[in-house]
């Protein structure tokens, strides 16, 4: 039984998706104490119970622990097989997070999963980031996946659904951002229950922002009805990527500028991805081989190689020339 603190360093909810992933994948238990000791509501919240309970139905797991504001669990894994399951977050929790957990056990049987929760959230991937720029990478990777955006959810009603499907096990090659065709520039400028010039609105600030960038960039509008009120910004611009998410009293102008405004920070760093996208690669890094260089070292990335450590993947991280490198 492996022992891991979720308290340590970031000592986020990425400790404990990306430790019941590596448990699954390599048949290891683990108990994980501390859960998010040091936030402001300590313990597992729905989001990250979701997250456990994806990969637990995949690999016929027992769990102990699995209940909200739990800061302990133990996670014993059986052997990962190929299912289909549905998952529902219960709240407008994110849906990318707990793909995060559920997607590198997935590549190795196949399957889908079909979660219920929130496409677009605070501190979280939004789902069109996923799609195109994560997912996009795995798939130039080897990966043969299909996610279908079944509907958009937003704070605080939630009731977003997505499904993504592994169409068959991969053994996914060393991870290389110059070999894939690099994606973009595009936007994605989203709505759901509100009038249409409000994605149109954030999408023509989020271009205006972008300076020389948005005389080339493709604009894409997602106008639907949905469970709830929401929209986002999405904008990637090769295998970097930013987003922003509207909310009641800000502008839609504002909504565009502000993910205008991240993309353009990350371009003018050094690193062939973004900050975000690095410390979710990170796993597939240690199974796969490869290297990849990303604008800075964050404290997920920090945190999710402390826990690769404990599974005996070691991750070399050294900064050079202003760029940040991952081997």
């Amino acid at each position: 039984m492996l022992t891991i603190d979720g308290s340590v360093l970031e000592g986020g909810g990425q400790i404990v998706r990306t430790a019941v992933a590596l448990s699954a994948i390599t048949k290891t238990p683990v108990t994980i104490n501390t859960i998010r000791a040091g936030r402001e509501r300590p313990g597992l919240r729905a989001q990250h119970i979701a997250a456990i309970r994806s990969v637990a139905k995949i690999c016929h797991a027992r769990c102990e622990g699995l209940g909200t504001g739990s800061t302990r669990i133990v996670f014993i894994p059986g052997d990962p097989v190929r299912e289909d399951i549905h998952i529902d977050i219960g709240t407008a929790g994110s849906i990318p997070l707990v793909i995060q957990a559920w997607l590198p056990v997935a590549l190795r049987v196949g399957g889908s999963v079909t979660i219920t929760g929130g496409t677009e959230v605070e501190n979280s991937p939004t789902i069109d980031y996923v799609q195109h720029l994560h997912l996009n990478f795995l798939e130039q990777h080897g990966a043969a996946l299909k996610m279908t955006i079944i509907n958009r959810g937003y704070y605080p009603e939630g009731g977003g659904q997505v499904r993504l499907e592994v169409q068959k096990p991969v053994e996914l090659l060393p991870l290389n951002p110059a070999t894939p065709e690099v994606p973009g520039p595009e936007l994605f400028s989203c709505s759901s229950h509100l009038p249409s010039h409000v994605a149109e609105r954030q999408a023509e600030s989020a271009r205006t922002h972008l300076g020389d960038i948005g005389d080339t960039v493709q604009i894409h509008h997602d106008i639907r009805p949905g469970p709830g009120k929401g929209s986002s910004v999405t904008i990637l611009c090769g295998w970097k990527g930013s987003s922003a998410i509207g909310r009641r009293g800000l502008p839609a102008e504002k909504v565009g500028e502000v993910a205008a405004r991240r993309l353009r920070d990350e371009l003018n760093k050094q690193g062939s991805i973004d900050v975000h996208l690095a410390d979710q690669l990170l796993i597939y890094l240690a199974q796969y081989g490869g290297f990849y260089t990303a604008t800075e070292c964050s404290a997920h990335a920090r945190s999710v190689c402390s826990v690769l450590a404990l599974f005996g993947h070691q991750v070399t991280v050294e900064r050079h020339k202003g760029a940040v490198f991952f081997t």
